[in-house]
């Protein structure tokens, strides 16, 4: 098998990951990053909306009020302060990069006023993204995944690597968690195909914490095909119509299409339940196909003329608020590993994530995490992969709609408890890198891989979802409708021991971490 070495192996190459590749080639660090389909890739170049950024330091401290309306009392204010304080540095940084904003801000969903940075009319992320790889000097192996984090010494010291020719390890200092969210539990999603929750799934395996996997934002305007219709739409006056073609979202909030998205997200599912269908009118934003080029041509490519009716739009899954939890600089409590983005749990986003501010987190976690990580390089003389987890993909339709149906927008204990016992049945195995000769083609390991991911998280989020009994932000229990007093985390560690553990989550107080 051929060893590939790098002071940190960063996997993925999203915001997050190519921000802190940046980071750490510009402090000389040698580093090696994976992402696991050809660039650009992962959620990055999907993200219609901009960047989050206080306008000023009078500005820093309504951002951050919005941010903790929107997480619903679950939002760590000291990490979301700290985040939102460090903000227009990064800021700074792109506008000296030459990263050509628009000059004026746009207002999105659950922010009170317009702070919200675009580049590319709806094509910030990719924009963004490009952006960034083109000033990257660090090698890139593109479509290539993770399916097992390397041990020595009590520390993560690199990966075991799947790639189009087989298996390779990787040997680093750290490593680095980039890998995006877990959308393809669901069977509609707005995230590209490799968004199956791999870090996650590594971290926990390795004895990493997860927290607060049950907080799963679902968007509440996307086409029949799970492409996006950016919010940024309703803050250009876009409108939400009933079947009846009645505007209905001043019933559901005061701040009507721009209430935050698990407002929006439940009206539009209630509204669909009631009525039959809902559309979104886009026909009120004045330059309409220059301002949102990639909506526009998306409802062409299915058949509808945007200009001519309201399109039909439902709710799907979009961003993962739980994940790998970590500390301010992306630690995640075992020595050599650190996580950064959609993978990670920081505390800043709640309940549910105030529009905008997942690729703030991206550029600023980042960053924090590869210069933490590269005061934390050591290179042990023997490491040891470990076991992966495998599942046959024939299971991901069904486990997909099973998560549908009950840990979609609106979720009941009768209908979790059936997923969960369903998920429990499901075949998963464990194997060594002894075991895979069988796999003789890398595509079919990469699905065994994934679908094993996938079935690890859809087990540990239903159980989390059974447990919270009460509604709260984007975790919305029908039979327990009302907030808990006090606002709680939930958090799931592997027990330590071979095989597959299945603890039970432990409920953890909010504790806002002091700035740093």
């Amino acid at each position: 098998m051929a060893t590939l070495t790098a002071d940190l192996l960063i996997l993925g190459a999203g915001i997050a990951g190519v921000y802190a590749a940046l980071a750490a080639e510009e402090r000389g660090a040698r580093v090696l990053l994976l992402s696991k389909d050809p660039l650009p890739s992962g959620s990055t170049p999907w993200a219609q909306g901009g960047v989050a950024f206080p306008l000023d330091e009078a500005d820093l401290e309504a951002h951050l009020q919005d941010t903790l309306r929107a997480g619903r009392g679950l939002v760590e204010e000291g990490v979301a302060r700290s985040i939102l304080e460090e903000a227009p540095r990064h800021w700074e940084r792109l506008l000296t990069l030459g990263f050509p904003f628009h000059p004026e801000p746009t207002r999105e969903g659950g922010h009170s006023r317009a702070r919200v940075r675009h580049l590319g009319g709806d094509r910030s992320g990719l924009f963004l993204l490009q952006g960034l790889l083109s000033r990257l000097k660090s090698p890139v192996l593109e479509g290539h995944m993770a399916v097992s984090l390397l041990l020595g010494e009590d520390r993560v010291a690199g990966a075991l690597v799947l790639g189009p020719e087989g298996l390779k390890e990787v040997r680093a200092g750290a490593v680095l968690l980039a890998t995006g969210g877990l959308g393809r539990l669901f069977p509609v999603t707005t995230n590209p195909e490799g968004a199956t929750g791999d870090g996650m799934a590594l971290a926990y395996l390795a004895g990493a914490t997860l927290r607060d996997l049950e907080f799963v934002q679902f968007h509440p305007t996307a086409l029949p095909d799970g492409s996006l219709v950016s919010e940024a739409c309703r803050g250009e006056g876009a409108i939400l119509l009933n079947a009846q073609g009645e505007r209905f979202m001043a019933r559901y909030d005061p701040l009507g299409e721009l209430a935050p998205r698990d407002v929006v997200a439940r009206a539009v599912h209630r509204e669909r339940e009631g009525t039959g269908a809902v559309y979104l009118d886009l026909r009120p934003i004045p330059h309409l196909e220059s301002r949102f080029p990639t909506v526009v041509a998306a409802a062409r490519a299915l058949g509808f003329d945007p200009f001519r009716k309201p399109l039909p739009v439902a709710p799907a899954a979009h961003y993962a608020m739980g994940g790998v939890k970590t500390d301010l600089a992306g630690h995640t409590g075992l020595p050599g590993l650190y996580a950064a983005g959609e993978v990670a749990s920081t505390g800043f986003h709640g309940a549910n994530r105030l529009a905008s501010n997942s690729l703030l987190e991206g550029l600023v976690m980042g960053e924090r995490a590869a210069k933490a990580a590269l005061q934390d390089l050591v290179y042990p003389r023997t490491v040891e992969p470990l076991p992966l987890l495998l599942l046959d993909p024939k299971h991901l339709k069904p486990l997909r709609e099973r998560m549908g149906r009950a840990a979609g927008v609106v979720r009941r204990e009768e209908d979790l408890a059936r997923a969960l016992a369903w998920c429990e049945g499901l075949p998963l195995e464990e194997a060594l890198p002894e075991d895979l000769p069988a796999f003789r083609d890398p595509r079919v390991l990469r699905a065994f891989v994934e679908a094993g991911h996938l079935a690890l998280l859809a087990r540990l989020l239903v159980r989390m979802a059974l447990w919270r009994e009460e509604s709260r932000g984007a975790h919305y229990r029908e039979d327990f409708p009302q907030e808990a007093e006090e606002a709680y985390h939930l958090e799931v560690h592997r027990a330590p021991g071979g095989g597959i553990r299945w603890p039970d989550p432990v409920r953890v107080p909010l504790s806002s971490p002091p700035k740093g």
